[in-house]
């Protein structure tokens, strides 16, 4: 049962089309500023601009299909990873393991294949779902002990480096699993995972793989904390295929320190360290800009030493942007 109302005397009768004044004020602009990819979108444009700029290769390659097909390639390994990083740092969570998964995923690979003539397709299988289990570990081991990622995965990080050198070592007396290109579904898997397309600029398939698993990043980001610690170390295992299969073979050190080059482009895609606030986009934007600075700095006839001076700008810059751009956004808001 439902009690009506009669206004005060003298009171204002209520206007139906009256709205909220302060959400009257939140305009498109606003709207674009509380984006997480903004300051990323940004400083990928300023970062094009220089290096197109400072391009010294004949006819500018940098600003071509051919210096596409370069930067892209540079950026696509880093983009599978850094969506899937970023995920993780969104929750609130870091897996300092995801860069040496990818080598250890190309050693498993390299083992099945050339040491028990396992299918190429059955050992991409066997990988991926050993790789899988490894993050549903982690996971499983960051909610019941309740300790921190960082802790864990580090952990994570110690083991599998130590078991790629080891079992490596044991079992072929050097440091790499080669991959034989008479092996059977290796014509196959190298087309779908280590091959190119779009001749004769040959960008590199991985770029569309990345493409995908950043639009496949959008809607695991709504899941479970294990279920993204799966696909990060998943992700991983797929970057380390790719690298197997695309040059035949993997060291054991493939991957170590990589960690650091994806939470780079999470962080310079919009992601706080804090958690809560990024997205797949602004991360993808984020290994972009790796890939600009990496083929740039070439292209310009640099010292590549500057490349990691450069990262350490970017980064710094980034965080100072977004930052800023939070803020106003916040501010807009109120």
């Amino acid at each position: 049962m439902s009690v009506a109302t009669e206004p005060a005397p003298g009171a204002a009768p209520p206007s139906a089309g009256l709205r909220d004044e302060r959400l009257a004020r939140i305009g498109v602009l606003t709207r674009l500023l509380q984006r997480p990819e903004l300051g990323a979108l940004i400083g990928a444009v300023a970062v094009y601009a220089i290096f197109a700029s400072v391009d010294a290769t004949p006819n500018h390659k940098f600003i071509s299909l051919d210096g596409m097909q370069n930067w892209t390639d540079a950026a696509s390994t880093y983009g599978i990873m850094a969506v899937a990083v970023a995920l993780l740092m969104i929750g609130g969570e870091f897996d300092l393991s995801a860069g040496v998964m990818t080598g250890t995923s190309g050693l498993l690979l390299g083992m099945l294949i050339t040491r028990y003539d396992v299918n190429v397709w059955i050992a991409i299988v066997l990988v991926l779902a050993f790789a899988g289990g490894i993050g549903f570990l982690n996971g499983t081991l960051v909610v019941r002990t309740k300790l921190p990622s960082f802790i864990i995965t580090l952990a994570t990080f110690f083991v599998l480096r130590g078991v790629n050198v080891g079992v490596t070592l044991l079992l072929t007396n050097t440091v790499r699993f080669d991959v034989s290109d008479r092996a059977s579904g290796f014509a196959s898997g190298h087309a779908l995972l280590g091959g190119t397309f779009l001749a004769p600029y040959n960008f590199q398939v991985a770029v569309l793989w990345w493409l995908a698993l950043t639009i496949a990043a959008t809607w695991v980001l709504n899941r479970t904390k294990v279920v993204l610690f799966m696909y990060t170390a998943m992700s991983a295992a797929l970057v380390g295929i790719m690298v197997a299969l695309r040059y035949k073979g993997i060291q054991s050190g493939q991957g170590i320190g990589q960690e650091f080059f994806y939470i780079i482009a999470a962080v310079v895609g919009g992601c706080l360290l804090t958690g809560g606030y990024g997205s797949a986009i602004g991360a993808s934007i984020g290994a972009l800009i790796i890939g600009f600075a990496q083929i740039g700095i070439i292209f310009a006839n640099w010292d590549s030493n500057w490349y990691f001076t450069f990262l350490g700008v970017i980064l710094f810059l980034a965080v100072g942007v977004n930052a800023l751009v939070r803020r106003r956004a916040m501010a807009a808001r109120r």
